[in-house]
């Protein structure tokens, strides 16, 4: 990888610090080093995600969340045995160190097998919502097709996965699904493939789900129709892989404040007063990754959400698992919201 240097963090350095060299290069990692440029621990783009879900600080140091004993090669390994390695231990970076462990250099996956960043996973968007909370904007125009910039909300989702290398996609329509039909077509315009799930009732958030073909052999990625996000769906596959996740859903944190002061009690007696604090839950950010035995069992026909799906699941102990969003995030289905993110998205 060129200018790999951009990925090198001081040990001394902050969680923040880690996770701005992270987001600054298609490597995805940050590289620990001491001041004599030895390599102390590597923070991947998982890390980071897995602080987020213990609580914490983006202040606290580097060293804090590290892996200490990272898999590395030594500067003189040829192309082959990296690539090897790489396939043999399911990793996409692998640092290049001397003899002295002096860090010299980095190998990512897609130095060598370009394909790699190609996706064949089916992607669901959520389009058929009849966008009520936006009236009198939907009157005329499905939500999917309200403008963020120049551009339909639909289009910018989709850009977002063409970018990150999916091809195959499935559009849910309901409400004025002729007008999406006829705006994307068949997605040949942007050189990808687009099939339409049409409900001839409301679904609910999952039993659109239950139109997909029978022969689903891959993890598909589900997404409501009315966000904009910055996250990276590749790490998000890569996490509902790696942890051997049946059904995945991204969560994200969310901080309110009370506005009153809190009493909190031992016995009778009051122990604090906490004046207006702030709060926080991880909630449901409306993107999933789901495996094709779990889609076959979602009712056909049938008014099914995915609350009901994931607490079926989990009643059932299959392995569901949450994927902390760091990333930008907003639910455009408020007024408020839609014209906000008409700036903060673009």
């Amino acid at each position: 990888m060129e200018n790999w240097q951009v990925c090198i963090v001081k040990k001394d350095n902050k969680i923040i610090d880690a996770v701005k060299a992270i987001d600054s290069s298609c490597a995805k990692i940050a590289l620990i080093t001491d001041d004599n440029g030895v390599l102390e621990g590597v923070i991947t783009d998982y890390d980071v995600r897995q602080a987020l879900l213990k609580g914490k600080s983006s202040d606290e140091e580097v060293t804090n969340i590290m892996s200490a004993n990272p898999k590395t090669m030594a500067d003189d390994s040829t192309d082959d045995d990296i690539l090897a390695y790489m396939k043999d231990r399911n990793v996409r970076q692998v640092p290049l160190l001397d003899k002295n462990r002096k860090l010299v250099g980095l190998k990512i996956r897609s130095d060598f097998d370009e394909s790699t960043i190609r996706r064949t996973n089916p992607v669901v968007i959520m389009a058929g919502g009849l966008g009520t909370r936006l009236r009198p904007l939907t009157d005329n125009c499905p939500k999917p097709l309200l403008k963020i910039g120049d551009k339909p909300i639909l289009e910018r989702i989709l850009e977002s996965f063409i970018h990150a290398g999916f091809r195959n996609f499935f559009i849910s329509v309901n409400y004025k699904a002729e007008m999406i039909e006829d705006y994307f077509g068949d997605g040949s315009q942007w050189n990808i493939k687009i099939n339409y799930l049409e409900e001839d009732k409301r679904l609910g958030t999952a039993g659109a789900l239950s139109l997909l073909p029978d022969n689903l052999t891959e993890p598909v990625i589900v997404m409501n129709g009315d966000l904009l996000t910055k996250v990276d769906f590749r790490q998000l596959l890569d996490f509902h892989y790696n942890r051997k996740s049946e059904a995945t859903m991204c969560v994200r944190e969310y901080k309110y404040q009370i506005p009153y002061g809190v009493i909190n009690f031992n016995d009778w007696r009051i122990g604090e007063i906490q004046e207006k604090p702030i709060e926080s839950a991880f909630v449901n950010a409306g993107i999933y990754v789901l495996n094709p035995d779990v889609i076959q069992a979602i009712p056909s026909d049938t008014y099914y959400d995915m609350t009901t799906l994931f607490n079926s699941l989990i009643d059932e102990d299959r392995n569901v698992l949450g994927f902390p969003i760091r990333e930008y995030w907003m639910d455009v289905g408020q007024m408020d919201d839609f014209r906000k993110a008409g700036t903060e998205f673009l």
